[in-house]
């Protein structure tokens, strides 16, 4: 790669360019935090007039049922499995990724609990992302009972922390700080092999690279629909459990959408047979229908060929800054190897916050997080290969003048 025109030959041969003017984007933004918040796709804004026009405006209450409400958390479940691995009936889009480990994790401690009393150990990674690791502890201190949050620093010590204690393996499939990707097979049947559970967070790999949770045998999974997947900020997650474990999963927040007749209005709960278990209370209809906007894009294609497009992008965006930024004090944490790899780049600089407010006012977004990483997300769907050129570009200038040494960039925002 050695020109701006070597960039726009590769868009043109690129069969996934058609889906890019699928999506509401600025012409002069080049965006690469689609692995925080995915861009509206252009059918966004109609939908949601129509639901809140017609079905809420016209429809009214009558839309639970003539527009199909009630039943969109299991529809579009359906319609995300095919992404994640997941059969028919074993996903619903629901709540938030925190509240659905919530739910999760205390139905796995209970049933390790009721064939082994001894396990009272979740196993995770420091460097998860930290809501995961809030909720455990949460959890663990409400249960009060002998519970405990084991950490691990690497990978390779995995092995080791997994014993005869161990409940369940709390593992995000992607790092949201480097884009290491686990082997989700191989980390998978050591979990099993040690007699414990495997909860995957698809965060950063629902949408991004291909996954097989059925394939890998693992037991539940968690993920969030506003990133890779483009349903719209804070749109509601998802929750998947295989059909082997949904009957004897025990719902902690045991709320009327998981009753088997809701509108019996049964003072007693009595879970519902199957994925509906895992809803809890009312469902949010107005983001909930915008997740359909962004999963039928999806349709039009198939993981393989966003994963393909997505070592490619991240490759050129690696080869670039490391060949024009050469001079600068930038040091990639993001593995190079193609196993080992989400969609986002991450690099290190001492100065990474600064230089990323510099590059946003550039009309460069990514995003930033501690300590010192410049994070940007390369999203096959809408990312083009002469974007990432003009990003490098850019942020070759930037360091080059030391724009980020303004002052206004070095003021810290709530939301880095």
């Amino acid at each position: 790669m050695n020109t701006r025109e070597d960039a726009v030959a590769l868009d043109r041969a690129d069969p996934l360019a058609p889906l890019r003017g699928q999506f509401a984007l600025s012409p002069s933004t080049i965006y690469l935090d689609g692995n925080s918040l995915g861009v509206p796709p252009a059918a966004a804004a109609q939908r949601a007039q129509t639901v809140i026009a017609a079905e809420w405006g016209e429809g009214l209450i009558r839309s639970w049922n003539s527009a199909g409400w009630f039943a969109l958390p299991r529809r579009l479940g359906n319609k995300l499995a095919p992404l994640i691995g997941a059969a028919h009936n074993e996903v619903v889009i629901t709540d938030t990724i925190s509240i659905n480990l919530f739910k999760l994790l205390s139905a796995a401690l209970k049933l390790q609990n009721q064939r082994d009393p001894k396990r009272r150990v979740i196993v995770s990674e420091r460097s998860n992302f930290p809501s995961d690791l809030y909720i455990a502890q949460g959890l663990i201190e409400q249960l009060d009972r002998g519970y405990e949050l084991r950490l691990i620093d690497d990978p390779s010590e995995l092995p080791a922390a997994l014993g005869a204690d161990t409940a369940i393996a709390m593992i995000t499939h992607v790092n949201y700080r480097t884009g290491y990707m686990h082997d989700m097979t191989a980390l998978t049947k050591l979990i099993h092999e040690a007699g414990a559970l495997a909860l995957w967070d698809l965060a950063h790999s629902a949408g991004a690279v291909p996954v097989d949770l059925n394939g890998a045998g693992a037991d539940y999974a968690v993920g969030c629909t506003y990133k890779y997947l483009n349903g719209g900020p804070g749109s509601p997650a998802f929750v998947w459990v295989p059909h082997r474990h949904q009957n004897e999963f025990s719902q902690p927040l045991s709320g009327w959408w998981g009753h088997r007749a809701p509108f019996e209005m049964n003072p007693t709960y009595q879970p519902d047979e199957g994925v509906g278990r895992y809803l809890c209370g009312t469902q949010p209809m107005v983001s909930m229908a915008l997740v359909e906007s962004g999963l039928d894009v999806f349709l039009q294609t198939d993981m393989q060929a966003v994963r393909r497009k997505s070592l490619a992008l991240t490759d050129l965006f690696i080869e670039l800054v490391e060949s024009r930024c050469s001079e600068f004090p930038l040091t990639l944490v993001t593995p190079r190897k193609h196993s080992e790899r989400g969609s986002h780049a991450s690099f290190e600089h001492p100065h990474g916050y600064e230089v990323m407010q510099a590059l946003i006012a550039r009309g460069v977004i990514g995003d930033y997080r501690e300590p010192h990483v410049l994070r940007f997300g390369l999203t096959p769907l809408y990312t083009r290969f002469v974007d990432v050129w003009d990003a490098v570009e850019t942020l070759r200038d930037v360091l080059a003048h030391e724009t980020w040494h303004a002052p206004e960039f070095a003021a810290r925002g709530a939301v880095t």
